[in-house]
């Protein structure tokens, strides 16, 4: 079995980095315009649609580069420069679990004790 795991860089969309006032004072906020970045509001929560694109050459277990996904009205009135522009935000990177390699090791019993009894093991 393996895991996925995802890194998103949040300023890749439009944001604003500040300092907001928190119960316990100031307190270092990223801010990311709902419209502007066009996420959705769902029935359960505000949501960016992401999609990956598979890399044709893995590097350091990396599969996947990750882009918003855009909504399909907005897609098609895009220029194809403006498609091919769209931030890279984030990636992909597989985990998988691989069996260890059996250890192999060639034990050798010097002639001179072999047949004989001998008690120089430490457990």
């Amino acid at each position: 079995m393996s895991k996925i795991s995802s890194k998103i860089n949040l300023t890749q969309f439009k944001h604003k980095v500040m300092k907001l006032q928190g119960k316990s004072g100031l307190i270092d906020c990223i801010v990311l315009p709902i419209d502007a970045n066009h996420f959705y509001r769902g029935e359960k929560g505000i949501y960016m649609d992401l999609v990956g694109l598979e890399l044709k050459k893995k590097k350091d277990n990396q599969t996947h580069l990750i882009k918003q996904s855009l909504p399909k009205e907005l897609y098609d009135k895009m220029s194809d420069q403006e498609k091919n522009e769209t931030p890279i935000v984030g990636s992909h990177i597989v985990w998988s679990y691989r069996e260890p390699e059996p250890v192999r090791e060639e034990i050798k019993v010097p002639e001179s004790i072999s047949g004989e009894y001998v008690d120089d093991l430490p457990f």
